[in-house]
C-alpha cells in the first residue's frame, strides 16, 4: 500500500465504526487506527544485503459490554464491507468472552504535546542514495579502524514514520505521528588465534543523534578488546557494569512493576511498596514525557495522559505501572502505562524506564575497584527468575587490576539473586546513556560472586 486515507475519511470511517458497534449492542467502544512507512537497507562487506522498503495501514476495533467482556478485531483493508465485518467480529468475540472486573474507557481528554518532539522531518526525507551513502561510510570506518577487523558483517541503517488516531465512544479523539531511525555495526575480528564477532547500534527519533562514526569506531573497540579474552578465577568480585549491559538490566527491573504482573503473582516487587528493595543510591523511574526518546507520547494507548512515574526512590519501592483496569483493581489512578497493538486488548508496559545517574565520572569509579570485572556483555538475561529473583548468566568483560582496565575476561557466569544485586549497588556513574527506550549509567555492584576458572 502506498497511498493512505486522509484524516478526514480516517475521522468519519472511525465514527462510523463506534456508532455501528453501539448500535450491535457494544455498551462502548474505540478504535485505534495506525499508519505508517519504513525503509531499511544493509550491506555485508559493502555489498547489498538486504533492501527493504515498506508501507503498512490498518485498523483495530475493540468493542466492550457492560459486564466486562471485550472483543477486538483487526485488519488492514479499509473499504466499508471490510471494515463492516470487523465491527461484526470484534462483537462476536465480545460476546463470547469473558467477563472482567475493572473494564472502562477513559473520560478525560487527550491534549497532543507539541513539546515531546516525537517527529524529526529530515528523516522522512533520506533518499535511497542517502542511505548507500550512510552504510558505505559505517561500513569503511569499521574496515579502516583496525587491521583485526576481517569482516564488516554488517552496516544498517533504518528510518520510518508513523502516524495513529485513536478515538472512543466516550469522546475522545486524536492523533499523533512520529518517526525514528537507527544504525547498527557488526563486526569480525581476529588475531590469528582467536576470532570475536561483536557490534553496536543506536536509535533516535532525532537525526542528528545518530553519529555513524561513532557506532563503526565503538563496534570495533568492543569486539577487537575482547579479543583473547579467558576465565578469572572463580570468587567475589566488584563488577562494573557499563551503560549498555546495565540498560538490558533495567529493562528486566521495570517489568517487574507493572501491575498485571504484581496481580498474578509473576514478580518479586510484589507487595513490596515502601520497602527497602535496592540501595539507596538507586533511583528507577518511568517516564512517559521526555523530548525525543522512543518510549514518548501524549497518550498511552488507551488516551491516558502519559507521566513520570517513581519506582524506586533512594532504593524505596515506590509504585507500580497501571493502565485503567488494573488502576481500577488497585484504587488508584492510572499512571499512563497502557499498552496494546491493532490486535490486542490493552495490557501494562514501560514508556521509557532510566535509572538514574549519579555524579561520579566513571572513571573515577573503576579507579577505585582494587580487583573486579569490567562488565560488557551478560547473557541470557531473559532467563532470570521475576518472583526469586535467581539468574546464572554467561557474561564478558575485562578485568580490573588495582584501579586498572587490563586484559579481556570471557567464558564466566554470574550467579546471583536480583535482590541481592540490587541492595549490592555500591555506586552509579554520572554517563546516563539511552538505548532505545531504556536508559542506564555505570554501575558499580559490590560482592558478586563469578565462576571462572
Amino acid at each position: 500500500m502506498t497511498e493512505f486515507l486522509s484524516r478526514g475519511e480516517v475521522e468519519s470511517m472511525s465514527g462510523w465504526i463506534l456508532d455501528e458497534a453501539v448500535r450491535g449492542g457494544a455498551s462502548g467502544a474505540d478504535v485505534l487506527y495506525s499508519e505508517g512507512a519504513g525503509s531499511g537497507l544493509s550491506l555485508k562487506d559493502g555489498e547489498i544485503e538486504e533492501c527493504v522498503t515498506g508501507f503498512t495501514a490498518g485498523i483495530g476495533v475493540r468493542t466492550i459490554m457492560s459486564d466486562g467482556r471485550q472483543g477486538i478485531s483487526y485488519g488492514n483493508r479499509l473499504d466499508r464491507l471490510s471494515v463492516r465485518e470487523l465491527v461484526e467480529w470484534s462483537l462476536v468475540n465480545c460476546r463470547n468472552s469473558e467477563p472482567e472486573e475493572g473494564i472502562m474507557l477513559y473520560e478525560g481528554k487527550m491534549v497532543p504535546d507539541p513539546s515531546l518532539d516525537l517527529e524529526d522531518p529530515l528523516i522522512a526525507s533520506i533518499t535511497p542514495q542517502r542511505r548507500m551513502q550512510l552504510c558505505m561510510e559505517m561500513t569503511e570506518s569499521a574496515r579502516t579502524a583496525d587491521k583485526k577487523i576481517l569482516s564488516v558483517r554488517s552496516a544498517s541503517w533504518n528510518d520510518g514514520w508513523g502516524s495513529s488516531f485513536y478515538c472512543t465512544t466516550t469522546g475522545l479523539a486524536g492523533w499523533e505521528r512520529g518517526s525514528s531511525a537507527s544504525c547498527g555495526v557488526t563486526v569480525i575480528a581476529g588475531d590469528g588465534t582467536s576470532t570475536e564477532m561483536g557490534g553496536y547500534g543506536l536509535e533516535s527519533r532525532r537525526l542528528d543523534e545518530l553519529d555513524i562514526r561513532h557506532t563503526s569506531l565503538r563496534a570495533v573497540e568492543k569486539t577487537v578488546s575482547a579479543l583473547g579474552g579467558r576465565p578469572i578465577k572463580t570468587g567475589p568480585y566488584t563488577i562494573v557494569i557499563e551503560p549498555e549491559t546495565a540498560s538490558s538490566l533495567v529493562e528486566v527491573i521495570g517489568d517487574l512493576f507493572c501491575a498485571p504482573e504484581i496481580h498474578k503473582g509473576r514478580s518479586m516487587m510484589k507487595d513490596r511498596l515502601g520497602d527497602k528493595v535496592a540501595s539507596s543510591c538507586v533511583n528507577l523511574v518511568d517516564d512517559g514525557r521526555i523530548p525525543w526518546k522512543a518510549g514518548t507520547g501524549s497518550w498511552d494507548s488507551e488516551g491516558v495522559p502519559t507521566g513520570r512515574t517513581t519506582l524506586i526512590e533512594g532504593g524505596i519501592a515506590r509504585s507500580y505501572l497501571y493502565n485503567l483496569q488494573y488502576a481500577w483493581k488497585d484504587g488508584v489512578k492510572s499512571t499512563g502505562n497502557a499498552c496494546r497493538g491493532m490486535s490486542s486488548l490493552p495490557e501494562v508496559g514501560n514508556s521509557n524506564v532510566l535509572m538514574e545517574a549519579g555524579s561520579e565520572a566513571p572513571g573515577d569509579l573503576i579507579s577505585r575497584v582494587g580487583s573486579g570485572l569490567f562488565l560488557t556483555e551478560m547473557m541470557g538475561l531473559h532467563t532470570i527468575d521475576p518472583i526469586s529473583g535467581d539468574f546464572s548468566v554467561g557474561a564478558k568483560g575485562h578485568l580490573i587490576e588495582k584501579g586498572r582496565i587490563t586484559r579481556p575476561v570471557s567464558g564466566v557466569t554470574i550467579a546471583s539473586n536480583l535482590k541481592d544485586f540490587l541492595n549490592n549497588i555500591a555506586a552509579v556513574g554520572s554517563d546516563l546513556v539511552f538505548f532505545g527506550s531504556v536508559a542506564a549509567p555505570t554501575l558499580v555492584v559490590e560482592n558478586i560472586v563469578v565462576a571462572g576458572e
